[in-house]
């Protein structure tokens, strides 16, 4: 078979996306079908590469011995793509109808599109070059959908977004130029490629888990998240759940496990400082939400706290710690996409952004709030839904490389639970005033309110119904997930 077929669902829907710009479409709707059309065909696509082209690799471009543009399809990136390409076609169906809220269906599917091109490319790079290409690549080519109704709120969220992304790949960008300098390789193989350890190795390590630790929101440079949440909600769905924040987490576990390797890092003083980035943001991102009124950044900020804990599970530098941490970052994509859909279900059909506005609405959407209080069940991980199973992982995880001369994954565990109690109050408080409204409320009041259309409701039901039939195959699937976090698949 044709190596060169790797980059057929890179490239198809950068060209359908860029194509349908000029494409003369008789309405949005009919634009709307040709985008989920070109997703599950490309999500199709991307399966059977997984399961026919596993292990196989292409050269695209060398530009020195030591610097090509290269695809490899190996274990950690059919992980990342298989949750990227079942998600978009369904986040294709909500934006469809979503977007009629927002208008400029035309620029918002084009991009739409050509994101999901460069994501699967992020996925399935064999080198750190080829995959910072493809980092960058997503930064500008999801500008657009930040920026998408172009008002000042929008704009500046843009900039922000623009400027700490931008900023911290160039982070990463001089810890690759270190390591090539001192070890003339960075091409991904898993156990790393870097041969020793120094000051300047250290250092670039540290440089390169910030750098993609932005996208990640990593504490402090967390602030681009909850402000791209003016965006419309596939947007922040996209950001938040799919692709731009695990593209950060994804970058670490390569950079960690198949470039520099753990064993570089491990017991040194650039593990004690990033596994203490991610206690602080677990903390951090938890308490933020419970403060935060705004429903979308509430929402946000609990993203800044859960991608902490795929950041920490990384930090633990051990097989069971990057299992734990592969695991929260599929079903933390689950969990997330349909909270904020149900957020933008609301928004969209009751024009309601904040907390205290959603007294009662449970009785009146029924069905988004129930779609919404099982995720968030699971998100707090109560078991046995998935959230539990991905906490349960990371924490025993942890516990096994804790000891008296070693505290810091103790007290990540301590994070986990201060976080897990955070997280069951601000999303118990929405759930609980959404059924249960005071004895004084009005109902009446509430004779507007509609349930959300059909066409939000079935992407949030398969993705929840798949969510918690996770809970009773959990077995394979985590024996997948040891296989590559040692190495195989």
């Amino acid at each position: 078979m044709n190596n060169f077929l790797i980059i057929l669902p890179i490239i198809l829907p950068l060209v359908l996306g860029y194509a349908s710009q000029f494409i003369k479409f008789e309405n949005d709707e009919k634009r709307a079908k040709y985008s989920i059309i070109c997703t599950t065909i490309n999500s199709v696509i991307v399966f059977a590469m997984i399961f026919m082209m596993r292990g196989t690799s292409v050269n695209i471009f060398t530009f020195t011995e030591t610097l090509s543009i290269k695809f490899r399809i190996d274990g950690l990136g059919c992980v990342f793509a298989a949750m990227v390409s079942f998600l978009w076609p369904l986040a294709t169906i909500y934006a469809s109808e979503y977007m009629k809220h927002e208008g400029k269906m035309l620029k918002f599917f084009s991009f739409y599109l050509m994101t999901f091109g460069v994501t699967i490319g992020l996925a399935f790079s064999a080198n750190m070059l080829t995959m910072y290409l493809c980092y960058e690549a997503l930064t500008f080519i999801t500008l657009p959908l930040v920026m998408h109704a172009m008002d000042k709120r929008a704009e500046y969220a843009g900039k922000k977004y623009l400027i700490y992304s931008v900023g911290g790949a160039s982070l990463s960008f001089v810890g690759m130029m270190i390591i090539l300098y001192y070890n003339h390789s960075i091409d991904f193989a898993y156990g790393g490629v870097v041969t020793f350890s120094n000051t300047p190795i250290l250092i670039a390590y540290l440089l390169m888990f910030i750098g993609f630790g932005v996208k990640a929101a990593i504490f402090p440079l967390h602030g681009w998240l909850p402000g791209a949440s003016v965006a419309p909600t596939t947007v922040t769905a996209l950001l938040h759940a799919v692709a731009v924040v695990k593209a950060g987490v994804f970058a670490i576990m390569r950079t960690t496990f198949f470039l520099f390797g753990p064993d570089i890092v491990k017991g040194t003083w650039v593990q004690n400082v990033v596994m203490t980035i991610a206690i602080i943001t677990i903390c951090f991102g938890s308490w933020s939400a419970v403060k935060s009124r705004h429903l979308k950044r509430r929402l946000a900020y609990s993203t800044v706290s859960q991608l902490a804990y795929i950041v920490f599970g990384i930090t633990i530098m051990t097989a069971d710690g990057f299992k734990g941490s592969m695991s929260h970052m599929l079903f933390h994509a689950f969990m997330k996409i349909v909270l904020f859909y149900t957020a933008g279900a609301i928004l969209y059909t009751n024009h309601k952004e904040y907390v205290d506005d959603l007294e009662g609405y449970a009785k009146k959407m029924p069905k988004t709030f129930a779609l919404f209080t099982i995720s968030s069940i699971a998100l707090i991980g109560i078991p046995p839904l998935p959230g539990f199973l991905s906490k349960y992982t990371l924490a025993t995880a942890a516990i096994k490389e804790a000891s008296m001369s070693n505290i810091l994954p103790f007290i990540g565990v301590c994070a986990l639970m201060f976080s897990a109690f955070m997280t069951a109050i601000y999303l118990l408080e929405i759930i609980t005033m959404a059924y249960f409204p005071s004895k004084d409320f009005d109902m009446k009041s509430l004779d507007h309110v509609k349930e959300a259309p059909s066409r939000l409701l079935i992407p949030m039901a398969i993705i929840t119904a798949l969510m918690v039939s996770i809970t009773f195959w959990a077995t394979p699937l985590f024996n997948i997930l040891e296989t590559v976090a040692k190495g195989g698949f």
